[in-house]
């Protein structure tokens, strides 16, 4: 069970990191935006189409970007208000801190 909260208060909270401006939708933004800086936390969704979790997922490890597989692709993009998205990435640290806490920590390459 995830520590200080549950997956459902976190997409809530993402859906407020949305409105903040402080998010990245989509897969290949995402990737766009592992490659340079500022990019704290990813969510993927659990359902995304293999493909795109073998592009993502090694580069956010290369990168030391640490991310959580969480989800379904609809729950992610009606968090954030859009369409189903296989990832979104979240740019402020400190939502990005409260997120990992709420999801119990995250998936990530040592």
């Amino acid at each position: 069970m995830p520590r200080g909260g549950t997956p459902e208060a976190a997409l809530r909270l993402l859906g407020l990191a949305a409105r903040a401006g402080a998010i990245i939708p989509g897969t290949e933004r995402v990737r766009l935006a592992a490659r340079g800086r500022g990019l704290h936390f990813v969510l993927v969704a659990a359902d995304a189409a293999a493909n795109a979790m073998d592009k993502l997922i090694p580069l956010l490890r290369a990168r030391l970007i640490p991310y959580v597989v969480v989800a379904s692709r609809d729950e992610l993009g009606l968090a954030v208000g859009r369409s189903p998205l296989s990832a979104v990435g979240v740019t402020d640290p400190r939502l990005a801190s409260r997120l990992r806490e709420l999801l119990g920590g995250s998936e990530r390459a040592e």
